[in-house]
Order: structure tokens, then C-alpha cells, then sequence
């Protein structure tokens, strides 16, 4: 069964699995997939078409168990697995290629041309460039910007690589082209100007390295190191993968 609310817009083209719900006024566009038991709210946009692509009608994948909040504008050709779940107001743009469980916080942009992995978690207010690639169980916290324009304004843009595992905090900002390695750590409100090591945590404006982020202390009182994060976070995370982290 699936409820479409009767000020909604759906495209005969569009084809919308078992158990969907299309809330308020949202238009869902031609050549649209809607994966079932997803839920659509209120003045979303699926499949928008874009006037800086040459092909608007290319299709547009949105994953089972999906949870779409109100005023989310997903453009034409962008991929997003299962169980995605995004806030409100957020923007993501044509060609933008996501795995599974990925969370995009409320207010947040990601252009066009994106490869985005698994389990990665994105807090509010962040700005993704295009050519941006991240992999998988990245977590990226509030108003961090990823450029990718070493001399703006140009079409000169060079994407950024943000490894498994990495941590990027509150309002850092990574410069074009740059790698974040594996399990790496961005303390808050640094500017990246140079690739950072995998495995290592830098700080600052510009940022510089610090220390291996295993040698971070968590604020509890414990003692115990705070990274890798996996020893000791898995809220939200399936059985089946947190089984192995602390092997």
C-alpha cells in the first residue's frame, strides 16, 4: 500500500515501492525510485531536475526504510542506499552516489559529483564540495566546510578524500584536495591545509599535528583512549558490524 497525501505530485514515470508514504505538496519527478517502507514529509523534492546537467532525466534511486524529512531536495541522478535518513532543509545534488545508513543533519548541502560510503554520519550545517569522496563510517560534526577550489572562482576543482573512520569536528574547514586518512582525527574549528596521516589528530589554524589520536584520553574519568572511536561507541550501528570492533 502507499499513501500519497492528495497535494503531493508524482510523476507516472516514477515508480514508488510497497508501504511508501509521500507527505504535503512534495513532487516526486520523472524516472524517480522510491525503495519501500520509506517515508517522504512534507515539501520534499525528489528527482528535481538541474539546469548546469545534460541530462535531467536520468534517474533517481532512493533506498528501502528511508526517512526523508521536510523540505529535503534530492536533484536528479543521486544514488542513496538503504535506510537513509536526512533532517530538514537539506540539499543534496545531481550525482551524488551514497551507500547504506547514511545520516545527512538538518541544513546541510552536498554538490554534485559525490561518492559517499556506508555508515557515514553527517551532523547540521555542513557544506560538501563536489568531487568530495568519503568512505565508509566517517563521522563529519556541525558547520564543517570541504572545499575543492584552490583558486576560486575557477573550474579548476579538485575533490577531497576523507578516509574510513576519520572524525572531522565542529567548524573545521578542509582546503581542496586533501586526504583525511584512515581513523584520523579533526579537532574543532581547525583549518586543513596539508594532508593528515592516518591514524594521527590535528589541530589548529593552520592545522598542525598534534599527537596519534589513540593517545587522546577520553573526558570520563576512565583513562581509556578516545580513539579509535570504535572501542567504545556503537549506538545506532547493526550487531553484525560492531561484533568485530573491539577485536
Amino acid at each position: 500500500m502507499v499513501k500519497i497525501h492528495p497535494t503531493a505530485i508524482v510523476s507516472d514515470s516514477a515508480i514508488i515501492g510497497t508501504n511508501v508514504s509521500i507527505g504535503p505538496y512534495s513532487i516526486i519527478y520523472d524516472n524517480a525510485f522510491i525503495g519501500e517502507n520509506s517515508v517522504i514529509e512534507a515539501y520534499c523534492q525528489i528527482g528535481y531536475p538541474s539546469i548546469i546537467s545534460d541530462n535531467d532525466i536520468a534517474p533517481t534511486y532512493i533506498g528501502n526504510n528511508s526517512l526523508i524529512r521536510s523540505n529535503t531536495t534530492i536533484y536528479h541522478s543521486a544514488e542513496l542506499g538503504d535506510n537513509l535518513t536526512t533532517g530538514h532543509n537539506v540539499i543534496v545534488r545531481e550525482n551524488t552516489h551514497a551507500g547504506c545508513y547514511f545520516q545527512i543533519g538538518t541544513f546541510t548541502e552536498i554538490q554534485g559529483d559525490c561518492e559517499i560510503g556506508n555508515y557515514v554520519r553527517f551532523q547540521s550545517n555542513i557544506f560538501i564540495a563536489k568531487k568530495t569522496i568519503i568512505k565508509d563510517f566517517v563521522w563529519i560534526l556541525p558547520n564543517v566546510t570541504i572545499t575543492n577550489d584552490p583558486t576560486p572562482p575557477s573550474d579548476n576543482l579538485i575533490g577531497c578524500l576523507i578516509d574510513d573512520y576519520a572524525v572531522i569536528c565542529s567548524g573545521s574547514l578542509i582546503l581542496p584536495g586533501l586526504t583525511i586518512g584512515k581513523g584520523s582525527v579533526v579537532g574543532a574549528l581547525s583549518c586543513v591545509t596539508k594532508n593528515v596521516r592516518d591514524g594521527f589528530c590535528v589541530l589548529g589554524n593552520p592545522a598542525k599535528e598534534t599527537k596519534e589520536a589513540n593517545k587522546i584520553i577520553k573526558k570520563d574519568l576512565s583513562g581509556l583512549p578516545a580513539y579509535p572511536w570504535t572501542n567504545h561507541f556503537n549506538r545506532g550501528y547493526p550487531g553484525n558490524i560492531t561484533m568485530n570492533w573491539n577485536k
